[in-house]
């Protein structure tokens, strides 16, 4: 289902003749995400260096700009809204930044797709060209309704490979598939998971939480206060950070077991509590997550239905009118289309790395700078034998100095040596900034204290 040499059917103005163009121009790479080979001397404090190890790049990635989006303090859920809506009925947005209900999951995503491919579809003529920028999970939606529709849809991928922010990658180094974006789902993914099913992708609970403070093991931290802050908060007539949310109920964000607690929380939104709205902050993760325990890839195929993606396939302009369409590609060709639906991450649309013609409308512009992208990143690391005697599937980290306070132990659901660090906001920031040594280094350091 994938075109792994840009080659894309064009066509020729508003008529039904068509190209078949097979570029043999250079095609260009995403950045890679680095895969460091850890040497050197044994860490100190009794932690093992890992035999292997691999880390995301989400926050430098030239196709995302960030992980997931967020919402600040004083942005409406509207704003969504705005940035979703279709331009002269010739630009359409999906994407889980566009979702009100679920933004910044996978299934805020998918949902996101239904919409747009219903917007579309509202719209179009029978065989009517649609492209679809982004194989990611929403543009995966769009293309599969489109198709089913009986449109004519051509889906242009910037990289070489489909998933978009869902990437799972797997080589005879590692023993399970090595997940370097979403791939822990809770209660509310049930659908999902049953989507996964029906590809085979198998699943494991990841069951049990253990938290841990530099003295020892510690009972769950309450959720209690944190709820009631934010509760309470979103009662009021102004929007505020959730950090300000917890201080007004008395509730200090710096002491460590609130602050572990914030830790988590970044990692499900990418930032920290002090920019984080209020009135629209999400859950912390709930406990006992379930896990994929066989690569993605499948899911992301059987949700394209069969459509065809042509990758390596940038675009840097969108140009519309009342004719249709122009969208050119990185290396300078023009594609035609009736109509196309943008998926990208909200990211990318901040860089402006599309450039639009006409400009978009203020509504839509507005949104697009007011919305925020969250930092996530990832750390995959693989032992010989294990160094700890856990058997809990999550971990977290109260006080101390940890740069890293989540983690997922897969050797209970799994039997492998595997440990996963989860970090976001600001700390996700510090640690994709690190080179590749230092990564491993400060993933070390923040599992001292489970040795």
């Amino acid at each position: 289902m994938r075109i792994t040499r840009r080659t894309l059917l064009l066509g020729a103005g508003a008529g039904v003749v068509s190209v078949l163009l097979a570029s043999c121009t250079p095609e260009p790479q995403p950045t890679p995400t680095p895969s460091p080979s850890p040497t050197g001397p044994e860490p100190t404090e009794g932690v093992p260096r890992p035999a292997a190890g691999l880390r995301s790049t989400w926050t430098t990635d030239q196709y995302a700009f960030g992980a997931v989006s967020f919402t600040p303090v004083g942005i409406g859920a509207d704003t969504r809204s705005a940035l979703a809506r279709p331009v002269d009925d010739r630009v359409f947005f999906a994407g889980e930044a566009t979702d009100e209900d679920a933004p910044g999951t996978m299934r805020g995503a998918v949902r996101s797709g239904q919409r747009a491919a219903g917007e579309v579809a509202s719209q179009a003529g029978a065989g009517e060209r649609v492209a679809v920028i982004g194989a990611g999970l929403a543009g995966a939606t769009v293309a599969a309704m489109l198709s089913r529709e009986g449109l004519d849809v051509t889906v242009l991928e910037a990289r070489n490979r489909i998933g978009g922010r869902v990437e799972s990658r797997t080589d005879g180094s590692w023993p399970v598939p090595v997940q370097l974006g979403a791939w822990l789902f809770g209660e509310e993914d049930a659908q999902l998971l049953e989507s996964l099913g029906e590809a085979d992708v198998g699943v494991v609970d990841l069951a049990g939480e253990l938290w841990r403070t530099p003295d020892g093991d510690i009972d769950r931290v309450d959720e209690q206060p944190l709820r009631a802050a934010v509760a309470e908060a979103q009662t009021a007539d102004e929007d505020s950070s959730v950090a300000d949310a917890l201080i007004a109920a008395g509730v200090d964000p710096e002491d460590p077991a609130t602050a572990a607690l914030l830790a988590l929380l970044a990692t499900r939104t990418g930032v920290d509590a002090d920019a984080l709205s209020s009135w629209y902050a999400p859950a912390v993760p709930a406990a006992d997550p379930r896990a994929a325990r066989d690569s993605l890839v499948p899911f992301i195929e059987q949700a394209f239905g069969g459509v065809t993606v042509g990758l390596n396939s940038p675009v840097t302009r969108i140009a519309h009118d009342d004719a249709g369409v122009s969208v050119r590609l990185g290396t300078g060709e023009a594609l035609s289309f009736d109509r196309v639906v943008v998926t990208v991450p909200l990211g990318v649309l901040q860089k402006r790395r599309i450039d639009f013609s006409p400009a978009l409308p203020f509504a839509n512009r507005g949104a697009i700078a007011a919305l925020g992208m969250g930092a996530v990143e990832t750390v995959w690391l693989r032992w010989d034998e294990p160094f700890w005697e856990a058997e809990e599937g999550v971990w977290h980290t109260e006080g101390g100095d940890a740069l890293i306070r989540t983690w997922i132990n897969l050797r209970p659901a799994t039997g492998e040596n595997v440990l996963v660090g989860i970090v976001g906001g600001s700390s996700a920031q510090e640690f994709a900034d690190l080179d590749e040594d230092e990564a491993i280094e400060a993933a070390l350091a923040s599992l001292r204290a489970y040795v």
